[in-house]
């Protein structure tokens, strides 16, 4: 088992297993689901458990499945990219009032458990389970025996209440993370904001590179992101959250055609105006705000510097 660990927020618990959930010792209300995106459609389950640990005391927590199940179950369906990596899914969690955060570990053995063990299970280890807030569709366990109509048989025995929420509707169509990422792709953002309920951000952290930008008077930060699903190439006019504070910054997203061969790996490069401190290691949280312009390969060293200084005055004005 592996030990409790805390993210730098210091507001949210993080677990990894059911079984640390004895350490709370206090009634427990909880959201099960994978989660990704943390959207709209999964942030209606979340609030049914903050509000009933408001309500009716206690702590508000979310379990979750790491890896994504369709990755153990059927990988040549998963998608390659997530909308939110562990670390992003505690702080946005966080945020919308959860007190702590159980990844379960997912695996075949996991996959083959009965779904009234696993609730049993979790059941024993919460010590004082309240509530489980789910989708209404939700199906879990071997063979996937488990869903709303016997987890609510269930908890009148084990002596929980079962809340179910509804699909959440977008311009007609069900919000899901599947569609959220076909938007990204598409760099349609207003409609990535609309289904998230927030502009859409990318984690990563920040590798040494080949101080090319540097060279050009243009330091940049070269952003790994944690597996997380990234928007059309190009220039973007971004906000850079470092250490709790936001900076005014402008990424290019690409290949870097320019100053790199056709085979480069894809980066995000950021430039935060108004930093100065060293940036290396650091996790930066970029929020996409407005595509400047589409990544190209320019005649010359000096006509990329001379678009670099246009697109930073455009930013910044």
């Amino acid at each position: 088992m592996k030990s409790q660990k805390c993210y730098p927020n210091n507001r949210m618990r993080v677990f990894h297993h059911i079984s640390e959930l004895g350490h709370l010792g206090k009634p427990v209300h909880l959201a099960l689901g994978v989660f990704d995106g943390v959207h709209v459609g999964h942030q209606e389950v979340i609030r049914h458990a903050v509000e009933a640990a408001k309500h009716e005391g206690g702590l508000a927590g979310v379990v979750t499945f790491e890896p994504h199940p369709i990755r153990v179950l059927a990988p040549e369906r998963a998608p390659r990219r997530i909308l939110a990596s562990i670390k992003h899914k505690a702080d946005l969690l966080a945020e919308l009032g959860v007190d702590f955060l159980c990844v379960q570990e997912f695996t075949l053995d996991f996959s083959r458990q009965e779904a009234r063990d696993f609730i049993e299970d979790l059941a024993q280890n919460s010590g004082k389970l309240r509530h489980i807030a789910v989708g209404e569709d939700w199906i879990f366990g071997k063979a996937r025996g488990g869903n709303v109509q016997r987890l609510r048989e269930w908890g009148e025995v084990l002596g929980f209440v079962v809340k179910a929420a509804p699909p959440v509707m977008v311009q007609g169509e069900r919000v899901s993370s599947t569609r959220i990422r076909q938007a990204i792709r598409d760099g349609n953002l207003p409609a990535v904001k609309e289904m998230l309920g927030r502009d859409y951000t990318v984690v990563g952290t920040v590798e040494k590179g080949k101080q090319l930008a540097r060279q050009l008077g243009f330091p940049t930060a070269n952003v790994v992101a944690h597996n997380e699903q990234l928007p059309p190439d190009g220039v973007w006019q971004l906000e850079a959250a470092i250490d709790g504070a936001h900076y005014r910054a402008i990424g290019n997203l690409g290949r870097r055609p320019t100053v790199e061969n056709e085979n480069a790996r894809r980066l995000l490069e950021v430039h935060v105006f108004d930093f100065n401190g060293d940036l290396y290691d650091k996790v930066i949280e970029a929020k996409f705000l407005k595509f400047i312009r589409p990544e190209k390969k320019f005649d010359s060293i000096q006509a990329l510097k001379a678009q670099i200084q246009a697109d930073a005055v455009s930013v910044q004005e």
